[in-house]
């Protein structure tokens, strides 16, 4: 064999491969155009999804209707019938449910609206026209009219939120409400 042809075969084999990575970059192109613009990937009906960690359930979404845009530049999942969601951290158990709802994959971000019901654990109930919700923060918020009911009997009503999601640390701009505060026992009384 010459060097000649041996030059041939190997250009011909390098242009092969070239083709058959392009062939393969080329075909997911296709797969994209193949859905339209604005057509979503999938479209889910009676969704049931359970999240595990270490084989026990975490979290639990039902919704009747899902539209998933995992395809766009700024991909999104969104429920347009609502959700109802349970979590479950150390055995205790909390739920949210909205008329609609939307996450935003980049992000992470969840935006609850209409008729918002957050129900803990402990028995905080927090009612809001619209929660957002950035998972890797743990933070929640509102701009929007809100109430809260502690398991005391104590509540809050007001126009805008911020709280760790876990409602220890609890920032609220505009309110009003009853806060209960258990009397204290003064030297006098104890005499």
């Amino acid at each position: 064999m010459s060097i000649k042809s041996y030059t041939i075969q190997s250009v011909i084999s390098l242009l092969l491969g070239i083709t058959l990575f392009a062939c393969d970059a080329n075909y997911k192109d296709k797969q994209k155009f193949s859905i339209k613009d604005d057509q979503p990937l999938a479209i889910g009906k009676q969704i049931n999804l359970k999240y595990t960690d270490s084989g026990r359930v975490v979290s639990n979404l039902i919704s009747e209707h899902l539209i998933d845009h995992s395809n766009k530049e700024f991909p999104y999942q969104e429920f347009p019938q609502g959700v109802e969601v349970h979590f479950w951290e150390n055995d205790k158990k909390s739920t949210v449910t909205s008329d609609y709802a939307i996450r935003y994959g980049k992000t992470g971000l969840i935006d609850l609206r209409k008729n918002v019901v957050l129900i803990t654990s402990d028995s905080l109930i927090l009612k809001a026209d619209q929660l957002y919700w950035p998972q890797t923060k743990k933070w929640v918020f509102t701009d929007q009219s809100y109430q809260i009911k502690f398991k005391d009997g104590s509540y809050n009503d007001g126009s805008r939120f911020d709280s760790s999601q876990d409602f220890t640390a609890f920032i609220s701009r505009k309110n009003t409400g009853v806060q209960l505060i258990e009397p204290q026992q003064t030297q006098e009384d104890a005499k």
